[in-house]
C-alpha cells in the first residue's frame, strides 16, 4: 500500500487489523451471501421508502390532525435530522456489538415506530415517533453494508452493492407512487402500517439467515465524548441547512449554527487524536480514495436530491399532474437505476471504480443540464430522456462510491465506513435542497416583479409580493379567490414562467456540481481492504 493511501488503523496496543474472527461459518441458508443480501435489502427498503413515501401523505396528515405547515415540515425534518445525526454512531455500535444484532434491533425498532405513528392521534406524537424511526433506521443502514462486506468475497462485493443500491434507488423513487396509491385508496396511516409486515419479514429472514461476523480488532470501548461532539456538530449543521430557507442565508441564527457546527467538528477532530479507541480514527482519511468517495457522495446527493426536489413541483404544479402521475413520469429514472446498478457493479469489478464513477457523474451533469432546458410545455418523451440519463448516471456512483468508502476501510471499521457513506448522502441531500433552494428563491425574487409588471397585472404591495414569491418557488400560481378567469390565466403563466427560470438556474448549478464530482471521481480506486471479508461464507 502506498503512503498516499495508507490507513492508520491499528487497534489498541498497536495491533494490526485483522479479518473476521473465527466465528460461525456459513452452513446452508445461514450465512449464505445471496440470502444475506436478500435479507438486508428487505430491511433497507423500509428506510429508503420512508424517505419519500411520507411526503405524499403530509397533506392528508395535516388535514386529519389539524397540523400547521410548520408542524408538517417536522414530519420530514425530524426523520432526516435523527437519521443524519445517528448514522456514524450507529455504525460504531455495529462494529462493537456485531452488525447482525444492530440490524435486527434496527428492523424491530423501525417497524414498531412505524406502527406507533399509524396509531398516533396528534402531530406531536407523529413527530416523536419519526425521530425514533430515524434512530432505528440509522442502526439498520450501516449494519447492512457491514454484513455485505463481511459475507461477500471481494470479487462479488461490487455486484452485491450494485443490487443493494438498486433496492435503495427503486424504493426511493417508487415511494411517491406507492404513497399516492395508499393515501388515495386507503388512508395516510397505511403509509406507515406497511412497514410492520415488511419489518416482520426482515426479522424472520434475519434470525434464520444472518451470521454474526466480527473483526478480531473490533472496538471494545466507547468514545462517549466523541459521540457527543460529533452528534452535536452534525445536529448544528443539518439544523442550519433545514432552517436556512425559512431564516435566510444572511440571518445570524443560520450562521450561528454553521459556526457552532464548525467549532464542534474541530474539537471532535482534536479529541479523536487523544482517545485510545476513537469513534472515527482520523487515519481513515489518509486514504485519498476513501476521502474522495465521501466527497463524491456529498456532491452526488447535492446534484441529484437537490435537483430532483424541484422536478416534483414541476410535474405536479406546472404540468398539473397528480402525485401518482408524477411518480409514473419518474419511472425512467427508477428503471435505469434498477437496470444500471447491477450492471455498474459488474463493470466496476472489471474496470475498477474510477472510469465508471467519472462517466456516471458526467452523465449526471449532462442530464441536469438537459433538465435546465425544460419548459412549461415540454412533452413526456423529452422529460423521459433526461430522467433516464440521470438514472443511468447515478447507478455507478451509488455502487462505486459505496464500495470505495467501505472497501478502503479496515474490516473492524466497516460499520463506521457505512455510517460515513450514508451520512455523506444525507448531508449532501440537505445541502443540495438548501443551496439550490436559495438559488431558486433568489431567481424568483429577481424575475417575478419584472414578469408581473410585463404581463400588465395589477401592482402588488411588498407583503403581497413576498407571498406570491413563496408560492411561485414551488410552481404554484398565487391566484386569489374570485379572480377573473382571464387574469387568473395571466397570473398562472407568469408564475410558471418564473418558476421555470428558477428551476433552470438551479439545474445548471446542480450540473456544475456534477462536473466537479467528475474530477473528484478520478481520485478513487478499488478498496485497499476489500479482501478482508473474502472467503467468509460461500457463493
Amino acid at each position: 500500500m502506498t503512503s498516499q493511501t495508507a490507513i492508520d488503523s491499528t487497534g489498541p496496543e498497536g495491533r494490526t487489523p485483522a479479518g473476521p474472527s473465527e466465528g460461525p461459518r456459513a452452513e446452508g441458508l445461514r450465512g449464505h451471501p445471496w440470502f444475506t443480501l436478500l435479507t438486508v435489502a428487505v430491511g433497507v427498503m423500509m428506510v429508503a421508502l420512508d424517505g419519500t413515501i411520507v411526503a405524499i401523505a403530509n397533506p392528508a396528515i395535516a388535514s386529519d390532525l389539524g397540523a400547521t405547515f410548520a408542524e408538517v415540515q417536522w414530519i420530514t425534518n425530524a426523520y432526516f435530522l435523527a437519521l443524519a445525526v445517528s448514522l456514524i454512531t450507529a455504525g460504531k455500535l455495529g462494529d462493537r456489538f456485531g452488525h447482525r444484532q444492530t440490524f435486527l434491533i434496527g428492523v424491530v425498532g423501525f417497524a414498531a415506530a412505524s406502527g406507533a405513528i399509524g396509531l398516533s392521534d396528534s402531530i406531536a406524537l407523529v413527530v416523536v415517533f419519526r425521530v425514533f424511526q430515524g434512530v432505528f433506521g440509522a442502526l439498520l443502514m450501516p449494519a447492512a453494508l457491514g454484513l455485505l462486506r463481511a459475507t461477500f468475497p471481494a470479487e462479488k462485493l461490487n455486484m452485491a452493492i450494485g443490487l443493494w443500491g438498486m433496492v435503495i434507488g427503486a424504493s426511493t423513487a417508487g415511494g411517491p407512487i406507492l404513497g399516492g396509491v395508499l393515501v388515495e385508496h386507503v388512508n395516510w396511516q397505511s403509509v406507515f402500517f406497511i412497514n410492520v409486515p415488511v419489518g416482520c419479514l426482515a426479522l424472520v429472514l434475519g434470525v434464520l439467515i444472518l451470521l454474526d461476523h466480527r473483526a478480531e480488532n473490533a472496538p471494545r470501548s466507547f468514545d462517549v465524548l466523541g459521540i457527543a461532539l460529533l452528534s452535536g456538530a452534525m445536529f448544528c449543521l443539518v439544523w442550519a441547512l433545514i432552517k436556512a430557507p425559512a431564516w435566510g442565508w444572511g440571518d445570524g441564527a443560520t450562521w450561528a449554527f454553521v459556526l457552532g457546527s464548525a467549532v464542534l467538528f474541530a474539537v471532535f477532530a482534536y479529541w479523536e487524536t487523544k482517545v485510545r479507541e476513537p469513534l472515527i480514527p482520523l487515519g481513515l482519511f489518509r486514504s485519498v480514495p476513501l476521502s474522495a468517495g465521501v466527497v463524491l457522495m456529498v456532491l452526488m446527493a447535492i446534484a441529484f436530491l437537490g435537483g430532483l426536489f424541484f422536478v416534483t413541483f414541476y410535474l405536479q404544479n406546472v404540468h398539473g399532474m397528480s402525485p401518482i402521475d408524477a411518480g409514473l413520469h419518474l419511472l425512467p429514472l427508477t428503471g435505469m437505476m434498477i437496470v444500471g446498478s447491477p450492471l455498474a457493479g459488474a463493470l466496476i469489478t472489471k474496470l475498477g471504480p474510477r472510469i465508471p464513477l467519472a462517466g456516471g457523474m458526467a452523465a449526471t451533469a449532462i442530464a441536469m443540464y438537459g433538465m435546465s432546458t425544460l419548459e412549461t410545455d415540454t412533452g413526456s418523451g423529452v422529460m423521459s430522456v433526461w430522467f433516464a440519463l440521470l438514472g443511468l448516471g447515478l447507478a455507478p456512483v451509488m455502487v462505486g462510491a459505496t464500495e470505495v468508502i467501505v472497501g478502503n476501510a479496515p474490516m473492524e471499521l466497516s460499520g463506521v465506513a457505512g455510517g460515513l457513506q450514508q451520512a455523506a448522502m444525507q448531508i449532501g441531500g440537505s445541502l443540495g435542497t438548501a443551496v439550490l433552494g436559495a438559488v431558486m428563491a433568489s431567481k424568483v425574487d429577481s424575475d417575478l416583479p419584472v414578469n408581473w409588471k410585463g404581463a400588465g397585472l395589477p401592482e402588488l404591495t411588498p407583503a403581497q409580493l413576498d407571498q406570491a414569491s413563496e408560492a411561485v418557488q414551488v410552481g404554484a400560481a398565487p391566484v386569489a379567490k374570485g379572480t377573473p378567469e382571464a387574469i387568473a390565466a395571466k397570473i398562472a403563466d407568469v408564475a410558471h414562467d418564473t418558476f421555470i427560470s428558477g428551476m433552470s438556474l438551479a439545474s445548471l448549478v446542480a450540473s456544475g456540481v456534477a462536473v466537479v464530482a467528475v474530477v473528484v471521481a478520478l481520485f478513487t480506486k478499488r478498496g485497499e481492504n476489500a479482501d478482508a471479508g473474502a472467503g467468509v461464507g460461500h457463493i
